[in-house]
């Protein structure tokens, strides 16, 4: 196990959802899965207790620990897209999974975890500043999943239509 590992709470599904994580996105996998030596209070002896699993390359446990805590937006998964062909695919595996659409490249999947996928060019328009950050920001502030059309126009400080 890495030195530094994310730790994500799931009710009961972190075994599902490294397998999921690991079919979508490319340098992500499944390295094991450990099951509970002893009843826990919510589980049993033998059920899947922690999942180690890695998500674009970056080292995870996912720990089935119950219901007792939600994911909230204050964690999320940033994945850097290309461009919109493999922003769109991200973006429809997890909504088109059981997850939801949100604002400005966000959105959750069905498990409660939530990803902000993110274009290249919209984080390099908000590194140069000035009007042309403005232009993209403002772009992006209309969106759900992010138009890399849209975005790159605003940079331009051209209008689409």
């Amino acid at each position: 196990m890495a030195k530094n590992t994310i730790c994500i709470w799931y009710d009961k599904d972190a075994e599902e959802a490294a397998r999921f994580y690991a079919s979508v996105f490319p340098d992500s996998a499944v390295k094991a899965v450990h099951r509970a030596p002893s009843d826990y209070p919510s589980g049993k002896a033998g059920d899947v207790l922690t999942v180690e699993f890695t998500v674009a390359g970056i080292p995870c446990l996912g720990l089935n620990g119950g219901p007792a805590f939600k994911q909230t937006e204050a964690f999320s998964f940033q994945i850097a897209t290309d461009d919109q062909e493999e922003t769109d695919r991200y973006w429809n595996a997890i909504v088109g999974n059981g997850g939801s659409e949100s604002a400005c490249g966000w959105c959750k999947d069905k498990w409660g975890v939530n990803w902000q996928i993110t274009p290249r060019t919209l984080t390099e328009a908000l590194a140069v500043g000035g009007a042309e950050a403005k232009r993209a920001f403002e772009a992006m502030m209309e969106m759900g999943k992010i138009d890399v059309a849209t975005i790159e126009a605003a940079r331009r400080g051209a209008v689409v239509e």
